[in-house]
């Protein structure tokens, strides 16, 4: 519930705090007090339209603070946290306010948002009802979701299987019509991986076999070279073995070396160290030496396979230019080769699964068509109940000869919801045709007809929060009372804030705001006071005879009041 509203620069109010209460909230006020500044209050709360021109003179813009009580585990709690907003001690904080220049800014639990997610918020928290703003039920898919809520549980069922259906129809279809419409592009696209493949599959590389064959060539290209500097260097090492003297050659120094110190090594542990070290210098020399001689008899100057190397890797490097990736691997060739093969048998696989997805959503038409007839059903036969229990409402609204009727009609398509177009019509008149809404009643009627379709809906899903500016227009004796008896009621399950000029609609309320306008000669402020029992009483009074202390209007206000107290 809209536990207070804060309003600032808004029309004639120049600072006024509405403290309300649970259950029925009436305002009440001399013309031009201000009575409607509350409710467009409300409005700009909720993302209404921010009309500079509602900015009070000398003000530099209009602000208007709300503090709302909410279910902590339900659905705005979950929206305002995505939009990055908290609760201050379990209530949400919203705060509007527009510029003189038009400038607009909204902030939700501290956090400066869009003001579209105000306008979504809304949806969940308030209904609005004012004489130029009966938005909420006139649009065709409010009023088939009203609809939908007021048939209750029995459209729970077919509705679970119709999604199930819907969801599916629509994954067939996109696939199928994307298997057919793009035939000839997926058929260009299979031939092109296929001529790929068979190019791959000619030269049949291996994992790794262009880096082999680059050092192979390497070697090839160079052996000459290779095989003397490995002679060359055997020979420094070991010497020639057809040598007269082996002394030159680094094994004979080396040996040299070690025989001199092994003559004293035993005078002295660290030349004896040093001479250990001359033995292995050695055998390791020793070995490289037998290494570069193998190593030289290994390489081969192969012309032949030179060239068969180099042919090889031409064969490669055009794969992989064309098939290989930032790499140019043939490891890359062969990654894309598996890829290819896979989208290949997919490709080559459509006309088979073309078949099957036509046969499935043929089957899926027929199913779909069965759920959306029950949905069809269903709804035209809450249509029927809620057409009876509105039209009888309005019957005790002053709108006797009234009717209501709602079409369940079918749109032709079918829709996440099915294919009906719900639409709530009015035959203000007997022989009248029945016509929308906004086309067949006054702004006083349209809100009567608001007031009794809220009433009906209240049971079913009713919002936290109704506002209802006037809805007592053009409206009095019984049919006042019949209208303050009804707002009672729907405040029996939630807020109710109404707007009203009928002494009987506010004798109704459970709380009553005064909105008062005081004139000192330079500029007009008003204020709003919340009015005990006197208050009430001298209030009733004056909108009953236009005097606050006429004996004959307190008594009648007197009545009033406890007329309405018994009833509720």
């Amino acid at each position: 519930m809209v536990d207070e509203v804060r309003i600032q620069g808004l029309g004639v109010i120049d600072e006024a705090v509405l403290d309300l209460s649970p259950g029925f909230n009436v305002v009440t006020g001399e013309t031009g007090a201000g009575k409607t500044m509350v409710v467009t209050s409300l409005g700009l709360m909720f993302g209404g339209r921010a009309d500079p021109q509602r900015v009070r003179p000398g003000a530099g813009r209009a602000t208007v603070e709300g503090r709302i009580v909410v279910d902590p585990g339900g659905r705005v709690v979950e929206r305002v946290e995505d939009a990055g907003g908290e609760l201050d001690d379990g209530a949400l904080i919203v705060t509007r306010s527009v510029s003189a220049e038009g400038r607009s800014r909204a902030f939700l639990g501290g956090r400066s948002v869009p003001v579209s997610v105000l306008i979504t918020l809304a949806d969940d928290l308030v209904a609005v009802h004012g004489q130029s703003d009966q938005q909420r039920l006139l649009q065709s898919s409010r009023q088939r979701g009203a609809l939908d809520r007021y048939a209750g549980g029995a459209l729970t069922k077919p509705m679970r299987a119709y999604t199930k259906a819907y969801q599916r129809h629509r994954q067939v279809s996109a696939l199928l019509e994307e298997l057919t419409t793009r035939a000839r592009e997926r058929t260009q696209e299979a031939e092109l991986l296929r001529l790929g493949l068979e190019e791959i599959e000619k030269v049949d590389p291996k994992d790794g076999e262009d880096t082999d064959l680059a050092a192979e060539e390497e070697r090839l290209g160079h052996a000459d070279a290779l095989r003397g500097a490995a002679d060359t260097a055997h020979e420094a090492l070991l010497g020639d073995p057809v040598a007269a003297f082996e002394a030159a050659n680094v094994t004979g120094l080396l040996g040299q070396a070690r025989n001199a110190l092994d003559v004293v090594r035993d005078h002295d542990p660290e030349l004896a160290a040093l001479a250990d070290r001359l033995a292995e210098a050695g055998y390791l020399v020793s070995d490289v030496g037998t290494d570069l001689a193998s190593y030289a008899e290994s390489v081969d100057a192969d012309p032949a396979r030179l060239a068969a190397v180099q042919e090889r890797r031409a064969e490669l490097t055009a794969l992989t230019r064309k098939y290989g990736g930032t790499e140019g691997t043939v490891t890359e060739v062969l990654e894309w080769a598996r890829r290819s093969a896979s989208r290949l048998a997919e490709l080559e696989g459509d006309d088979d699964r073309i078949d099957e997805l036509r046969s499935e959503h043929a089957e899926l038409t027929e199913r779909l068509a069965a759920e959306a007839a029950e949905l069809t059903a269903v709804r035209t036969r809450a249509a029927e109940r809620f057409s009876e229990a509105v039209t009888e409402e309005l019957t005790a609204l002053a709108m006797p000869h009234a009717r209501v009727v709602v079409t369940v009609a079918p749109s032709g398509d079918y829709g996440p919801h099915g294919v009906d177009e719900v639409e709530v019509r009015l035959a203000p008149h007997p022989g009248s045709p029945p016509l929308p809404l906004h086309k067949g009643a006054s702004g006083g009627e349209l809100s009567r007809v608001m007031l009794a379709i809220e009433v009906v809906f209240a049971g079913a899903d009713p919002v936290p929060t109704f506002v209802f500016d006037e809805v007592d227009a053009g409206v009095g004796g019984k049919a006042a009372v019949e209208i303050g008896r009804r707002l009672a009621r729907l405040a029996r399950n939630a807020q109710v804030i109404v707007v009203t000029h009928l002494p009987q609609v506010a004798a109704f309320a459970d709380q009553h705001l005064l909105v008062e306008k005081s004139d000192d000669g330079t500029v007009t402020s008003s204020g709003v006071t919340a009015l005990d029992r006197e208050g009430r009483v001298r209030e009733l009074s004056r909108m009953l005879a236009g005097l606050e202390d006429s004996e004959l209007g307190r008594a009648h206000a007197e009545e009033l009041l406890a007329m309405a107290a018994e009833e509720r």
